[in-house]
């Protein structure tokens, strides 16, 4: 990368390169498994001038399309968009909800059970279906200044537009962020969450980074970015279990004067004292990274040794970078466990592993559960009564590797 996506600064530091990786939702169909997948360079750059962790957008066009990751498969993203719905109806005021990347349509759903006027946005098709089930309008494309122009010609502006875990798949953000203020009411709200790069810094949990994935960020590139587009950060509220530890932005216009809440100033401090804008930080940290690999392949060698048998648990994109930097394969697990049906029957990126559903934990009882989907541990560690009432174990591979019994 030659520049930073969200401030512009020059030349952001290359800090890891994990190798040639296919996208982590591109799938393999069992009748493709002997032709080569198309894989790119993955590597992760971190912006010294604002905090911003990204890979180089390297997806092809119309990738998303079609596409694997729905929300409602985790019951914790259940309840956390059941309480962002509070949010947002109190935000909009009975104005216009626009959601951009709404996926299956999970949170305009419970939006739409508040009384809120609701629209989402997304190019996935498949996807788009699933939420039309659940009373969910899709608009279907991509957002863009084009799109956004003819939804608010359409439909009027919008007092809320939302994104969440989709920002960080936007490789122009300034020409998304050209679309918000074509369709943002003068006095309306722009929402977003991400996983905050802060903790992903300081834990080491660079499963993260994916080609799907194209930026980490830090509060810092969000105040910065909002700068060049007449907005600011008006507040922000860090989100405890979601995605290993998210934040969410609240974007305002400066013309309408909204205050700025305390918690930007402490979480802006917050990352000035994990050294966000050190490259020794960044050095140390990869340092770490690759040392849990290192612990994750003992680990993995000692269980088979003992004659013990070990699925994973989540064909999730990180899950994909996990195993593929560190050389995790098929001969090490020996399927993938998912409750997203679109996703049963194929087989992982890169490293070929059968996916099934989670029944096939009891169908085949694996002795050890490697935790892909670590973020939704506790919620998967309680499903799993049954494997863990006949000694089952769990790896869990962040922030530290860890056997759970």
């Amino acid at each position: 990368m030659d520049t930073c996506r969200a401030c512009g600064a020059k030349d952001p530091y290359l800090f890891l390169s994990y190798g040639e990786h296919s996208p982590g939702q591109m799938l393999i169909r069992p009748e493709d498994m002997d032709k080569a997948q198309p894989a790119f360079p993955l590597n992760a750059h971190a912006c010294l001038e604002c905090g911003l962790i990204a890979v180089a957008d390297q997806i092809p066009e119309g990738f998303f399309s079609h596409y694997l990751y729905v929300p409602s498969g985790a019951a914790t993203m259940h309840s956390h968009f059941d309480s962002f719905a509070d949010v947002i109806a109190q935000r909009a005021d009975g104005g216009l909800v626009v959601d951009i990347g709404s996926n299956d349509g999970l949170l305009l759903a419970a939006c739409n059970s508040r009384g809120c006027k609701t629209l989402g946005f997304d190019p996935a098709e498949n996807i788009a279906e699933i939420a039309a089930e659940r009373g969910v309008e899709t608009h279907i494309a991509y957002f863009h200044p084009q799109s956004a122009t003819e939804v608010r010609d359409a439909r009027g502006k919008a007092k809320v537009i939302t994104t969440t875990n989709t920002f960080n798949h936007i490789g122009d953000l300034d020409n998304f962020m050209e679309a918000v203020c074509i369709l943002l009411e003068d006095d309306g709200t722009f929402i977003i969450e991400v996983p905050w790069a802060k903790e992903m810094l300081e834990k080491a949990e660079f499963d993260n980074m994916y080609h799907e994935h194209v930026s980490e960020f830090s509060v810092l590139s969000m105040v910065k970015l909002a700068e060049k587009f007449d907005l600011e950060v008006s507040d922000v509220t860090y989100l405890d279990g979601i995605h290993g530890g998210s934040f969410r932005t609240f974007m305002t216009r400066k013309s309408a004067g909204f205050p700025i809440g305390p918690n930007v100033a402490a979480m802006l401090a917050d990352e000035a004292a994990v050294g966000m804008l050190d490259q020794g930080t960044y050095d140390r940290r990869t340092q770490e990274f690759d040392e849990i690999g290192r612990e994750l392949r003992e680990m993995i060698d000692a269980l088979k040794a003992e004659g013990k048998t070990i699925a994973g648990y989540g064909a999730s994109a990180r899950g994909s970078t996990t195993i593929t930097y560190y050389g995790i394969g098929a001969d090490d697990l020996t399927f993938l466990a998912d409750k997203n049906p679109l996703k049963h029957g194929l087989y992982s990126p890169n490293t070929r592993i059968p996916i099934k559903p989670v029944e096939a934990i009891e169908e085949e009882k694996p002795d050890v559960l490697f935790m892909l989907a670590w973020n939704f541990f506790d919620e998967i560690y309680a499903q799993q009564e049954a494997f863990r009432e006949r000694g089952g174990q769990f790896i869990v591979p962040y922030p530290k590797p860890r056997l759970v019994s």
